[in-house]
């Protein structure tokens, strides 16, 4: 009974990116809302008629008191101005309004947003360090007679807690935003302020409005924020919401102007001879506020670096498709101009691999396959120890020129290098047990080795299942993804993978590096790193084409993608001081793992940041430019796509399904990529994971009718 309760844990590999992903966009939503990009309301009420705002309130003074049910109001003494700033604090404005101030010895209230305390901190302690006073104006700055009383509840505690966070204190004093003068209060506003007064706050207006929220000029501000015949007054100001520079400028004229004729530049407690507006806090308070303000700057500081690593993944896209493109045109215009050839002919026999484990379904059209070759070959398949007579159904063919070596189960590395043991000619042509090769693929991929630099050759592996979506995807992949990045990488001279379903390479080069490692699960990418090393060659031929049964379920997908990615990182890691390298053998260090890193191990990795804030944009805006950002990239996309399918002589029908893929199947490639990263950084241990075969590949898809009746061993008419 217990083992049947007992609850399956989450895998380590699977759980952890789970954990990142929801982090990641926690703290995305928290930079949202702190932003006023979530749950923000910039709705402003009209006037409304003032038939029920008591007399005295409406011909009283700028400073509000509803609390307990009483409705009083106070006036500024004569000769003393409140200079009140709103909607702050600006790192920008803000710092220089306080230096202005301290300069000519004046104190102010800042009505400070919660947005604006939460994101700049030590602003407001600042404020409260050089004897400035803070009060509320909100968290994201709504008109509050358009809200709820829970909203304006919120709204009240959020900017509480911001300022608590920032500087220790709770503040009585409040700012209603779009507020004016009391005169203008009206049966909109006048029932938020009897609430407010209800919830513990006096309510400030002013009698002196700037307007430098227009910029009218320096003489203009001070104009309007002077009081006339010495009385008194409360004059608002902005620190933030854009350029502040004439608020600045009319602050050090005005400040010593006024001072002379007797003026004094209190803050509102001073002014009124009241007791101070702000109080200690202390305990779990404290601590809420400090983590409030502590999460804020995280979720900005992440959203920073985000933001940089967009920068650096949209710069790494748009750079790989650049090269692609013209890389690509430069390989088929030097592999395709007349009388190109890469040396001699090469018309000697070769040695084909074929390492084969529990291959039952697909062995017999692989072999097939090889024995309709245009060019002599010697055939072996090397059984790594198969259980469902893989071995037998070679032998029963009774083909000629094809041998079977079998061996205990020892991994792909192993059966080849026993295969290699075993091969008679200098030349061997590497592929997979489910591989199906066209007649002239043998030719094509040898061809190269007339020229003698040339260590290995890497052919064109395509997916020939691509009916179903998936396959219809990873044809694209493949189409574009490895083959348009195999002719950039050949011309570069620095090719990081031969792939494992069609590749060939020299003995002699072979023997020097010590031939297949099983240090790593992408022993393709191990042995091409090491041939370039020793300073060999390594080039494509786009014409040796071979057809593969791709995986087609998503768990297959996931298992052969992960052994992908985890294998390349453990081969760059392996291969990591080809970066010190000298001589020619040192070029694939200083451009080809570079390259490699950047283009399949960072770019992958950051590629997701491009979907996170496609999300974002759509849920929160600007969605417009979202949207026509997404399709702009799918176009660039489409564009290389299309020209990788034309270069390949491929129709291009698959591409219909390209937007799909990139919703569905790249998010999936982001996961396997994630966890590869993980598993790496966490010292985890890969094992290699066997395909499961359904033997769908009899012959290369768009194969005459009489090549596939010789493939499917039928007499030909």
């Amino acid at each position: 009974m217990a083992s049947r309760t007992r609850r399956r844990r989450v895998p380590l590999r699977l759980l952890l990116p789970l954990l990142f992903l929801v982090a990641l966009m926690a703290m995305l939503m928290l930079r949202g809302y702190v932003h006023s990009e979530i749950l923000a309301d910039h709705r402003v009420q009209p006037e409304a008629a003032a038939d029920r705002v008591p007399d005295d309130i409406l011909e009283g003074g700028p400073v509000i008191d509803t609390r307990e049910g009483r409705a009083e109001t106070l006036s500024v003494p004569d000769r003393h101005v409140v200079l009140t700033f709103d909607d702050g604090p600006d790192p920008v404005w803000t710092p220089k309004v306080l230096d202005v101030l301290e300069e000519h010895d004046a104190h102010a209230v800042f009505f400070v947003t919660g947005t604006m305390a939460s994101r700049h901190p030590d602003l407001v302690r600042r404020m409260v360090a050089e004897g400035h006073e803070i009060g509320l104006h909100t968290f994201n700055h709504p008109d509050l007679s358009l809200q709820s009383k829970d909203r304006i509840d919120w709204e009240l505690s959020q900017n509480q807690l911001a300022i608590t966070g920032a500087a220790g204190i709770r503040t009585s004093l409040f700012r209603p935003p779009y507020s004016s003068q009391s005169g203008a209060m009206d049966n909109n506003s006048w029932p938020v302020t009897q609430y407010i007064g209800d919830r513990g706050y006096i309510t400030v207006v002013n009698t002196h409005d700037s307007e430098d929220w227009r910029r009218p000029g320096v003489d203009e501000i001070i104009r309007r924020a002077t009081p006339q015949e010495g009385k008194g007054g409360i004059v608002l100001m902005h620190d933030s919401g854009g350029d502040r520079r004439q608020t600045v400028q009319a602050l050090d004229r005005m400040l010593p102007d006024l001072k002379k004729k007797g003026y004094a530049f209190d803050n509102l407690t001073e002014a009124l001879e009241a007791p101070s507006a702000h109080s200690p806090v202390t305990g779990v308070e404290l601590w809420k506020g400090r983590a409030w303000v502590f999460l804020v700057q995280a979720s900005d500081n992440i959203t920073g670096v985000l933001v940089v690593g967009l920068a650096v993944i949209g710069s790494l896209v748009i750079a790989r498709f650049v090269l692609m493109l013209l890389l690509s045109a430069s390989h088929a215009r030097k592999v395709r101009r007349k009388g190109f050839a890469w040396g001699p002919p090469i018309t000697e026999p070769v040695t084909v691999l074929v390492p084969a484990y529990n291959e039952a379904k697909c062995i017999e059209d692989t072999v097939r396959s090889l024995v309709e070759s245009d060019h002599p070959v010697e055939i072996i398949v090397i059984d790594d120890g198969s259980s469902d007579g893989t071995a037998r159904i070679v032998e029963s063919l009774g083909l000629p020129g094809v041998r079977v070596v079998r061996q205990l189960n020892a991994g792909k590395p192993a059966a080849l290098n026993r295969g290699v043991a075993n091969a008679r000619h200098d030349i061997i042509v590497m592929m997979d047990g489910d591989t199906v090769f066209e007649p002239t693929t043998v030719r094509e991929l040898v061809q190269p080795f007339g020229d003698p630099r040339v260590g290995a050759v890497a052919g064109n592996a395509k997916v020939a299942n691509k009916d179903k979506l998936i396959g219809a995807w990873q044809h694209i992949e493949y189409v574009m993804g490895f083959n348009l990045d195999r002719r950039m990488y050949d011309v570069l001279r620095c090719m990081p993978t031969i792939p494992g379903a069609v590749g060939a390479f020299r003995r002699s080069a072979l023997e020097r590096v010590g031939g297949m490692s099983d240090d790593t699960l992408a022993e393709d990418t191990d042995i091409t790193m090491a041939i370039h090393r020793d300073g060999w060659k390594v080039v494509y031929a786009e014409n040796a084409r071979a057809w593969t049964e791709a995986p087609e379920s998503v768990q297959q997908l996931w298992s052969q993608r992960y052994r992908w990615s985890y294998g390349t990182m453990q081969a760059i890691w392996k291969h990591r001081r080809a970066v010190i390298d000298r001589g020619p053998s040192g070029r694939f260090g200083r451009v080809g793992l570079p390259l490699v890193s950047l283009f399949m191990v960072l770019a992958p990795l950051l590629a997701p940041l491009i979907d996170v804030f496609l999300i974002y944009g759509l849920v929160f805006g600007p969605t417009d430019k979202t949207i026509l950002a997404w399709f702009g990239v799918l176009a660039i996309q489409l564009a290389c796509a299309a020209y990788a399918f034309v270069l390949d002589k491929e129709k291009l029908t698959p591409l219909l399904s390209l937007p799909l893929q990139q919703i569905l199947y790249r998010q999936l490639m982001y996961v396997v990529l994630l966890q590869s990263w993980i598993t790496a950084l966490t010292g985890g241990r890969l094992r290699w994971q066997k395909l499961r075969r359904k033997g769908g590949v009899s012959a290369p898809p768009g194969a005459s009718a009489q090549q596939s009746q010789a493939l499917d061993g039928r007499p030909v008419a």
